[in-house]
């Protein structure tokens, strides 16, 4: 099975710029290489931030670009994200019954469940007990392996930046995992706009680049999250019963051609 894993659009309203750059623009482009080159994909997981700062009509825009891919999205919100103005623009989306965006779906692989760690106002990540035991009764509800995907890490990489602003319930997440051992094959994370792979706790992980900005690799603890200009991308990932593989599609800056 293969599918796309995408992931810190920050989406801006139609005319503006982030870091000198279109983000619609380059958003478009990333949609328009999967269709050409992953149109086979099962689906798309979505790891959060769509937008900057929670615009309305970045949503609407987002909207707009993301209705091109030919197969389903599945799709949670980061620290970037308003909540509401979310669930306006994108009201097909799945919630819990509790109003986060979050859902959980059966692949032949496996389940999927893609988790809400937005907290209005911060930008670190929180998981409060509602969405914990939403969890944990997603998990408990099926049988085979499980794969989690979630905007925050719960753990650290090495940017003090990012770091501090990871997702802090790791404890309480962890906690719930462990009632299910063996259970998660693998996490995907968003966040750091960056290609980075490991294991936490003997769960493999994921990321990948944003599709307009990038943080830069620079393990000097700062107060700010050093932007970078490295291309933008996606992760392809494959799925099978031995293995998961995440593959990372880089596409050219629009100034390189």
């Amino acid at each position: 099975m293969k599918f796309i894993h995408l992931s810190d659009l920050h989406l801006v309203t139609p005319g503006a710029s982030l870091h000198g750059l279109d983000p619609q623009d380059r958003l478009r482009r990333c949609v328009a290489h999967i269709k050409a080159a992953h149109s086979d994909a099962a689906f798309v997981v979505l790891t959060g931030d769509l937008t900057h700062n929670g615009e309305p009509a970045g949503y609407e825009a987002g909207r707009a670009i993301l209705a091109e891919l030919p197969m389903p999205l599945h799709v949670t919100i980061g620290n970037h994200d308003s909540r509401d103005a979310f669930r306006a623009a994108f009201p097909h989306v799945p919630v819990s019954e509790n109003g986060f965006v979050q859902e959980a779906f059966d692949t032949p692989e496996g389940r999927f469940i893609v988790l809400d760690t937005h907290e209005p106002g911060r930008a670190e990540g929180r998981l409060c007990d509602q969405r914990l035991a939403w969890l944990e009764h997603a998990i408990r509800d099926s049988s085979g392996p499980v794969f989690l995907c979630l905007h925050h890490p719960p753990f650290r990489v090495g940017l003090g930046r990012m770091d501090r602003i990871r997702l802090l319930d790791g404890d309480p997440l962890l906690a719930v995992l462990r009632l299910h051992p063996g259970r998660v094959r693998h996490l995907f994370v968003g966040h750091l706009h960056r290609i980075l792979a490991g294991s936490w706790h003997g769960s493999a992980f994921s990321g990948v680049r944003g599709t307009n900005h990038q943080i830069a690799l620079d393990f000097v603890p700062q107060d700010v999250a050093p932007v970078s200009f490295e291309a933008p991308g996606y992760g392809v990932v494959l799925v099978s019963p031995e293995t998961v593989v995440a593959h990372f599609e880089e596409l050219p800056n629009s100034e390189d051609g």
